[in-house]
């Protein structure tokens, strides 16, 4: 082993999609059943013309567009950010609550960082992201699982019971990921009075925000009084526009945390990128029709997906929604043997649920997580066919 080397970075697991992206190596798939990747929640295609036109017109007649920015984003975007959350969740934002990030992961890392430091725990819902795990890992937080149980959501009051003097945050993803499961707007307020009862932030990831099922706010957070005491809110315009490779995300707080950010993230970054800054602000003032039908695609997609599951004998389909599907497979191996046996023998790659999960949870060893967005109806049909091949 090289010398030396920071413990927390080496006992954090490996990437999980790079992982599984190496199982692919060396494997030759038949004509006629090429691979069906559903590993990866990102979009493959291009972002709409017309922004693209947007980043091209100011790559080539911007100057500023290839300088240092603020570090907390330029001040357009800051301010689009907060009229937009204004309306959606009925707030009162303004551009000093909004940072702009290199990605929602980045927003999440900083907000962790102005939180917690080695030694503080934070409760974390299982299965986890694993991008949120592995930051705490290495920085030295203790994630402490709270255990989802069959209807795929977390319950306060067990999440009550695991609140320590070392406990600094509670996190939660909705729609999550990876199960799907859309949290009801009285769950998350739960949530929050535990948390503002305890003097805890709550971290709300909604990175999926825009493939929710439900109209109107999914919860009224930014209505209460005192929010921006304990609410830490996280967004990405990488699945609204597109914009993966332009790495936009937004981290919402009050000020106070935002001057604490502010330190992180020029440290990291210096500033987030201009052009992807400049697809976000044309997409949040054109967008919003194109994104419209971008959600009932993917919708369409889930109840492909909810449809496809159901036919499916011994199959057992615990949650569906925005990018994703969360399914207990028949099988006695684990998931983790199972998902890599899924690409020699019928071309699949998705990602097992161990990966998602405390090395000591079962549930982890039942489950995989279907990634459904990339992959239109007659795909999705045709992973159902696929998956009722394998054999034990």
């Amino acid at each position: 082993m090289m010398k030396p080397l920071n413990p927390a970075l080496a006992a954090t697991f490996l990437p999980p999609v790079m992982e599984a992206r190496r199982w692919l190596q060396g494997v030759d798939f038949p004509p006629e059943r090429p691979l069906i990747n559903v590993s990866q929640a990102a979009p493959v295609e291009s972002p709409p013309m017309g922004l693209r036109q947007a980043i091209a017109e100011a790559a080539l007649h911007s100057p500023e567009a290839h300088l240092y920015g603020p570090v907390l984003g330029n001040a357009d975007l800051r301010e689009a950010v907060a009229e937009c959350f204004s309306t959606a969740y009925g707030g009162s934002l303004t551009e000093g609550n909004v940072a702009i990030t290199q990605g929602c992961n980045q927003a999440f890392c900083a907000a962790m960082a102005s939180l917690a430091g080695a030694g503080d725990q934070v409760i974390v819902p299982t299965p986890w992201y694993f991008n949120h795990k592995m930051w705490l890992d290495m920085s030295g937080v203790q994630a402490v699982p709270l255990p989802c149980r069959d209807n795929m959501l977390p319950n306060p009051e067990e999440a009550r019971a695991l609140i320590t003097s070392s406990t600094r945050a509670i996190v939660l993803v909705t729609p999550n990921n990876p199960s799907g499961a859309e949290y009801p707007a009285e769950l998350v307020g739960q949530f929050f009075d535990l948390a503002q009862s305890h003097g805890l932030a709550l971290v709300v990831d909604e990175t999926y925000r825009d493939f929710d099922s439900r109209t109107g706010a999914p919860h009224d957070l930014l209505t209460r009084p005192d929010w921006d005491e304990t609410l830490i809110q996280l967004y990405s315009f990488s699945k609204a526009y597109r914009l993966t490779g332009h790495r936009v995300g937004a981290l919402i707080a009050g000020g106070n945390r935002l001057a604490q950010v502010e330190k992180f993230l020029d440290t990291l970054a210096i500033s987030p990128g201009q052009l992807g800054q400049v697809g976000a602000v044309w997409g949040l003032k054109h967008l919003d029709d194109w994104l419209a039908g971008e959600r009932l695609e993917i919708l369409a997609r889930r109840d492909a997906t909810r449809a496809a599951m159901a036919g499916l004998s011994g199959w057992t389909l615990k949650s569906a929604g925005a990018y994703f599907a969360w399914v207990e497979h028949p099988f006695d191996e684990s998931s983790a043997a199972l998902a890599r046996r899924m690409v020699s023998d019928i071309s699949v790659l998705a990602l097992p649920g161990t990966m998602f999960t405390p090395a000591d949870d079962p549930a982890g060893a039942r489950h995989l997580r279907l990634a459904f967005a990339n992959v239109d109806t007659a795909g999705i049909t045709a992973l159902a066919g696929r998956l009722a091949l394998l054999g034990v």
